[in-house]
């Protein structure tokens, strides 16, 4: 059996915002989108929560109009802003409850040699149990299955599934599956709490497969807190709480006799990082990219350039599965490597940049039960 996790960095939309061409303006746009949805969901909309929104939006260019090149403002019934011809702007809402609307970023169609470099990652890959990554939904992740990833007439991934998240955006987690290993149960984890609030920015997606030996094997599919903008401190914080949270999901399956666990996923830091403790420390997990038996070309990281501090994706086995793991690697013919994309060997449609099927890697374990 072989467990991967790939993140496919959207199918068909992204959003503009996200285009690693262009993340000079990206960051701020994401920066403000994320804290003017934060502002919109108070439920009262104090005179400093006002400034806040109005500071926002006119950072997404939203101040004087409804839509502007990275975001739209959905005002579907009530009004949040009054825009005067004098050119002055009031927030009118007295808090969440006197409108229904929302701030969304406006997204655009992904490059369709990038699409089939995706898909041609993920044949190449021959893995039985997919952890997916940025799939912006069910329906999108089945069609790029069924149509790309074929056997004849025959899809090789029949069992698909994403729960939608708790990431504004459309970027989702979710799990394809071989015909010998049906899903046979899911639960979402997207309204997990701690002390602080709500822990996942997206889901710990939890996944029961069966295999043909009659062993059930949980897939825990994660995207935790990235790197990318806002704070370090806020966001180092938010990966530990999501860390600790996966963990505790972990002990309560094995405590539940289900010690046949995979944790897979984007966890947007390295193995020696103080966020990851809580998982990588702090149980009996054992990342797969330290079996003796796992190739990984030279190269430690799996995004990027794909050096060691760019070693953001995972394969996480519990012992059942580390005894019987043979071994593992990085599949990284659809990332450009460098400016000139040759850092290492890439598919031959691979002409430029934009061209590559994800900026991350694959990675996988092989294992046998």
């Amino acid at each position: 059996m072989r467990i991967a996790a790939y993140n496919v960095e959207n199918l068909f939309n992204r959003a503009r915002a996200l285009d690693p061409r262009n993340w000079a303006a990206g960051r701020p746009v994401l920066e403000a989108f994320e804290a003017v949805t934060a502002l919109l969901e108070e439920p009262v909309y104090t005179e400093e929560i006002q400034r806040g929104i109005l500071r926002e939006l006119q950072r997404l260019g939203l101040r004087n109009g409804d839509a502007a090149r990275y975001a739209r403002l959905r005002q579907n019934r009530g009004r949040l802003l009054r825009r005067s011809r004098d050119g002055s702007v009031h927030v009118v809402a007295g808090g969440r409850a006197d409108w229904i609307g929302w701030v969304e970023l406006t997204t655009e169609r992904c490059d369709e040699v990038a699409l089939a470099n995706t898909a041609r990652v993920l044949r190449d890959l021959r893995a039985d149990l997919v952890g997916v990554v940025e799939a912006e939904s069910r329906l999108a992740l089945k069609r790029f299955a069924d149509a790309g990833l074929v056997d004849g007439r025959r899809p090789i991934y029949p069992h698909v599934m994403v729960v939608d998240g708790n990431d504004e955006r459309g970027i989702d987690v979710g799990m394809l599956s071989t015909a010998d290993y049906p899903l046979i149960a899911q639960r979402s984890h997207v309204d997990d709490v701690d002390e602080v609030g709500r822990v996942f920015s997206r889901d710990c997606a939890e996944y029961h497969v069966a295999t043909p030996s009659g062993t059930t094997v949980a897939l825990l599919v994660n995207h935790f807190k990235s790197k990318g903008y806002g704070g370090k401190v806020a966001s180092d914080a938010i990966r530990r709480r999501q860390a600790a949270r996966v963990a505790a999901i972990y002990a309560d399956l094995v405590a539940r006799g289900i010690d046949h666990v995979a944790v897979v996923g984007d966890l947007n830091d390295t193995p020696d990082s103080e966020p990851l403790e809580p998982l990588l420390s702090g149980t009996d997990l054992r990342d797969v990219s330290t079996h003796p038996g796992f190739d990984d070309d030279g190269r430690p990281g799996t995004y990027g350039s794909c050096t060691a501090r760019n070693k953001l994706d995972y394969v996480l086995l519990s012992p059942p599965l580390w005894d019987a793991c043979t071994g593992g690697g990085i599949l990284r013919r659809g990332v450009w490597g460098g400016r000139n994309g040759r850092l290492w060997p890439i598919y031959d449609t691979m002409t430029a940049a934009v061209h590559a099927g994800s900026d991350h890697a694959a990675i996988f374990a092989d294992v046998s039960l």
